[in-house]
């Protein structure tokens, strides 16, 4: 877990100042028939800056797409009229991070889905104390989506955050889990509620645009060789994007196939909603001390 010096503490306001800056500015930028390359490369140049560097590639998911589509090069995707769009952007300043997503809905019919994981969150930060059990934010979450007719997401959930560690080990469930029963002790935390208009339950596709680096115990071409190291220098265990590779090579396609044949990537695939459902997020960061809480990214 994150040691909370004043040093600390301040890094992690300032990454979450700017996560919630770049948030407010993403769901106003974003409109039907942008090009996903457009809205994340605006996002990400944003976060730079105001100080900050990327946490991990931003998120933008369409309708189904829950988590983990981020566009890769050449991306001739855009936003399709009448979709439900969720932007999940992550800063980090130092390594101290700070996670937050929001949703935005150019479809009528799904304004009431979008409310009920905006209030989920709402009413979490109401809750949340030193001390709270996970299972007790995740049966908050769990009353709220379903008492608007929708499902929370159970198999997505939110995570302690600790330096250079988006999820440090700790899960924050979405529903009333009753092996979640632990505390939150002094650390820092991310609770995002997912709510769906399907059966609340996502799946791998076979799409993968995120990864991050594992150590490495092969030898790779020099080319490759090159590019792994300045990865490395530059991302330490946090995810990157194929796209951001385009500084270090043309091949991008070539790079990742070498060191994914190696060993040397996490892949984070797509995560789909199992039934097809349409699904909704919202998602903060909290600092918890010994008598206070502190919401970075409101």
């Amino acid at each position: 877990m994150v040691m909370l010096t004043d040093e600390a503490v301040e890094m992690l306001r300032r990454a979450g100042w700017i996560a919630r800056a770049v948030r407010e500015e993403a769901v106003k930028l974003v409109k039907p028939g942008m090009s996903f390359l457009e809205i994340a490369e605006h996002v990400e140049n944003r976060i730079r800056e105001l100080g900050g560097e990327p946490a991990f590639p931003v998120n933008i998911g369409v309708n189904q797409v829950a988590a983990h589509y981020t566009p890769v090069p050449g991306d001739t995707g855009r936003i399709p009229d009448g979709s439900v769009v969720k932007i999940d952007i992550g800063v980090h300043v130092k390594g101290y991070i700070a996670d937050t997503a929001a949703t935005v809905s150019f479809n009528p019919a799904y304004e009431g889905l979008v409310e009920a994981s905006r209030l989920a969150l709402e009413r979490v930060v109401e809750a949340v104390r030193p001390g709270i059990k996970a299972n007790e934010i995740g049966r908050i979450i769990m009353e709220t989506i379903k008492s608007m007719g929708f499902n929370p997401v159970r198999n997505l959930s939110g995570h302690s955050i600790d330096q250079y560690m988006i999820h440090s080990g700790l899960s924050i469930p979405n529903y009333d889990d009753f092996f979640s029963g632990w505390r939150l002790g002094p650390g820092v935390y991310a609770v995002e509620p997912f709510a769906s208009t399907g059966v609340g339950l996502v799946e791998e596709g076979k799409q993968v645009t995120i990864y991050s680096l594992k150590k490495r115990k092969s030898r790779l071409p020099q080319s490759v060789m090159e590019v792994y190291e300045k990865i490395m220098d530059e991302r330490k265990t946090l995810p990157f994007a194929e796209r951001w590779l385009l500084k270090y090579s043309g091949n991008t396609r070539s790079i990742i196939y070498y060191m994914s044949k190696a060993g040397l990537l996490h892949e984070y695939p797509v995560l789909l909603e199992k039934s097809n459902g349409i699904v909704s997020q919202f998602e903060h960061t909290f600092i918890i001390l010994h008598r206070e809480v502190i919401v970075t990214t409101i």
